[in-house]
């Protein structure tokens, strides 16, 4: 069967539209137990009720990672104008998490709700409030407006359980700028001091401190075109070859010019004090539509050892374009899903370059309900599998002689009208949500895609399907497509395709897991 990717991807789109959920759900109240079907993500960290937004950068303590959101309790009636507290889960292998409750309250100073920033552990008793307290630099804006935002410092001496104010005074005040928030420190063991990457606009200053209490502005990364720079990150990884580069990282809106709207970075070097980029354009660590308010984070063994030859990942899927538009208010009562927990490793192009590539957390395997192993299946057009699922993974090694594309449909329903299109098709691989009920209203913001060379005649695929996600890694991770979907729950078909010639899908494997 000769199959044009037109046809491919026509489905009941008129009735995904029509099914669109409401944009918002501040207002709604959650159905009561029994009378819905869930939304809630199988296996993706879900925020247990109201909102959460920007991931803050876990940290290694007491041998298990400690990682703060951003939540709100309020959101249900009050919105995300509510403002957001710091809200604390923990977790041994970055897959199952346990909820401690909020860490740090909102407004109970003057200075109101918390925004995103960053904790340490001060081993070294820098600041004064003891070895191994927990310092934690953080975005407030005085007033509630948006104008004034400051740094301000909290303290935690019961193992970054609960925190203190450091007083109501900003240990890094506004110099007079609109933009100026999301501090991200690291420790400059080298030369004995701390370092804040602090978002500027389109630039990234850079901070020296000896105590975290009193910070000397040193310089800065500008970088126009992908619109205000948020989320900074900044970190040190080595390559396989022994290659060490300095990464910097931001959250950025690269839309208006054809680009992504999630994690760009630069690698390069770093001397304590100005960033030297590789090349003035980034590259990005996802190519979809919601992996935003990134951050990476320490990779350490069971016993505390860091490696310093990968580091972990965890984005936001979501996006401000459409950020109150989710089915797990209606009955689950709670807007906020992250994406897996990543490991990222510096590799070396063909070119000389170099670049992170990605991998869904390893610990992953060992949650693991089902599997279903498929071998090698041999498709001309389409095929329909003889599986059902809502919450999956799905990996094979697609091979061909001649084609023009190949792929999944994920979610399928049972008519075939309604899927989520992944794989790759000319030059480039592809994520397309369209023919699904999806977020994006607008329409400009259905198909995602990152570059593909068809000379290879074979694609690695990798994809996590969840109840309101999907995130395609591509070639070892190479490119990295995430993206919200709200399918229907009783689409839960999965169909493979080719299109203009035959592609054998081997060694396919299908699995599910239980968190």
């Amino acid at each position: 069967m000769r199959l044009s990717r037109r046809a491919l991807l026509a489905g009941s789109a008129a009735g995904a539209a029509g099914a669109l959920l409401p944009t918002a759900p501040a207002t709604a109240k959650p159905k009561a137990a029994g009378t819905c079907a869930s939304y809630r993500a199988a296996y993706h960290f879900t925020v247990p009720d109201q909102w959460k937004n920007d991931p803050q950068r876990p940290v290694w303590i007491d041998g298990e990672y400690h990682y703060y959101y951003l939540y709100n309790a309020d959101y249900l009636t009050g919105g995300t104008e509510a403002g957001t507290a710091w809200r604390l889960a923990t977790s041994r292998d970055l897959v199952s998490f346990t909820d401690r409750g909020i860490a740090i309250p909102k407004d109970t100073t003057v200075n109101g709700d918390l925004w995103s920033g960053s904790a340490v552990v001060d081993t070294g008793n820098t600041a004064g409030f003891g070895a191994g307290a927990v310092i934690v630099l953080v975005t407030m804006s005085p007033g509630g407006g948006t104008d004034h935002q400051e740094q301000f410092l909290y303290y935690s001496t019961d193992g970054g359980r609960t925190f203190l104010p450091h007083g109501t005074d900003p240990v890094l005040p506004n110099p007079g700028v609109r933009d100026f928030r999301d501090p991200k420190v690291i420790r400059d063991e080298e030369r004995g001091r701390w370092v804040m990457a602090l978002a500027e606009n389109t630039k990234v200053g850079f901070y020296h401190s000896a105590d975290l209490k009193s910070w000397t502005y040193v310089g800065g990364f500008v970088k126009d075109g992908i619109g205000v720079l948020e989320c900074p990150d900044l970190f040190r990884i080595t390559a396989a070859d022994g290659t060490v580069k300095w990464v910097l990282g931001v959250s950025a809106n690269g839309k208006g010019s054809g680009q992504p709207n999630t994690y760009a970075y630069w690698t390069g070097s770093f001397d304590g004090t100005a960033f030297t980029a590789d090349a003035s354009d980034p590259q990005w660590l996802d190519h979809g539509w919601d992996w935003y308010g990134a951050v990476t984070f320490e990779k350490r063994a069971a016993n505390g050892t860091l490696d310093e030859r990968a580091r972990y990942a965890i984005g936001w899927l979501n996006n401000w374009d459409y950020a109150n538009t989710t089915p797990t208010i209606d009955c689950d009562g709670f807007n906020g899903t992250d994406s897996i927990v990543r490991e990222i490793t510096l590799k070396r192009a063909s070119n000389g370059t170099y670049y992170l590539a990605s991998r869904p957390v390893a610990a992953l395997d060992d949650h693991v309900s089902r599997t279903i192993e498929l071998g090698d299946l041999t498709v001309s057009g389409t095929r329909v599998l003889d599986y059902t699922g809502l919450s999956y993974e799905v990996t094979t090694e697609v091979t061909w002689q001649s084609l023009t594309g190949a792929g999944f449909q994920l979610r399928r329903s049972a008519d075939g009208g309604r899927h989520i299109d992944a794989g790759v098709y000319g030059d480039y691989a592809f994520l397309n949500r369209r023919n699904t009920v999806n977020p994006d209203t607008s329409g400009r913001w259905q198909e995602s895609h990152s570059p593909f060379d068809p000379s290879a005649r074979t694609v690695k695929l990798r994809i996590l399907v969840d109840r309101t996600s999907v995130e395609m890694f591509v070639d070892d991770g190479r490119y990295v497509h995430s993206s919200e979907a709200f399918p229907y729950l009783v689409d839960t078909g999965l169909a493979l395709f080719s299109i203009d010639g035959t592609a054998v899908f081997r060694n396919t494997v299908i699995r599910e897991f239980a968190v």
